[in-house]
């Protein structure tokens, strides 16, 4: 899916940069800081932390994908940063030294974590003391309409099989209080919780659909897989579906619940 992340991230990021900033500011980022950032993707909010930190400071970013590590340092050149490195690293086994960032942060990633408690006290034991985790994760289906309306409309037209209880999925900590108890089973001390709106914005809804197409592997998968008419009427459904987003000019915007947490490790 890189090739369409580098073709979308402008769409993307167009409606995401004010998570990245709220991030970096909740999690106390400053100058000659050294910062994480886990699952950086298309290289967020790694780009946004390495402006802040300035020339004195540090930002490691990592990822499992080489295609979207490559987008990412394509954006730090493009911005001009030479303070940000990128490693190809499960998000989970990071080998890193104890207490030697001062920020810790992951936009959209730590749902994907099989194992959540176990990766925030792994980023827990990378804090300084007095250091702080910042995270962002969806919302519950209902209230993230963007991601959850496709399979929706998948689970009417191809009834697959539901997942394992236990695997991640894009929703899996949008549930009120689960968050919370994660950073708390990791170790972390909850300093501050609040929402915010990421609102998605199309030229059409088959601008929309072909958003889809390009970059939402899970969709693609599940999509690909049965005779080429159900393929089709599952997404004109979708684009049916996005149709109520509509404003008076045809352009579709769909807001989005996005959860940030934040929380610090404490001197003791």
């Amino acid at each position: 899916m890189a090739d369409g992340w580098r073709k979308w991230w402008p769409t993307i990021e167009a409606s995401a940069q004010h998570v990245s900033e709220l991030l970096v500011e909740l999690a106390g980022v400053q100058n000659n800081h050294k910062v994480l950032d886990v699952a950086t993707g298309i290289g967020e909010p790694a780009v946004t932390a390495a402006g802040k930190v300035g020339s004195g400071g540090q930002v490691i970013a990592t990822d499992q994908s080489a295609g979207m590590l490559a987008i990412a340092r394509e954006r730090a050149a493009q911005a001009g940063l030479d303070n940000i490195e990128f490693r190809e690293v499960d998000g989970e086994a990071l080998n890193l030294p104890d207490e030697s960032f001062d920020a810790v942060l992951c936009r959209w990633g730590l749902m994907f974590m099989p194992n959540v408690a176990g990766a925030i006290k792994g980023f827990r034991d990378l804090l300084v003391p007095g250091g702080k985790f910042a995270t962002a994760v969806w919302g519950v289906p209902a209230d993230v309409p963007a991601l959850s309306m496709p399979m929706g409309v998948i689970k009417a037209v191809l009834n697959p099989p539901p997942p394992p209880a236990e695997a991640p999925t894009l929703f899996k900590l949008g549930t009120p209080g689960l968050l919370d108890q994660a950073f708390m089973d990791g170790g972390l001390t909850v300093t501050g919780t609040e929402s915010t709106i990421v609102e998605f914005n199309f030229k059409s809804s088959q601008d929309y659909v072909s958003f889809l197409q390009e970059i939402a592997s899970p969709i693609i998968a599940l999509v690909g897989q049965p005779p080429v008419d159900k393929q089709a009427k599952v997404w004109e459904g979708i684009k049916d579906s996005a149709e109520k987003f509509a404003k008076p000019d045809g352009t579709i915007s769909i807001p989005n619940v996005c959860l940030v947490m934040t929380g610090v490790r404490n001197w003791s």
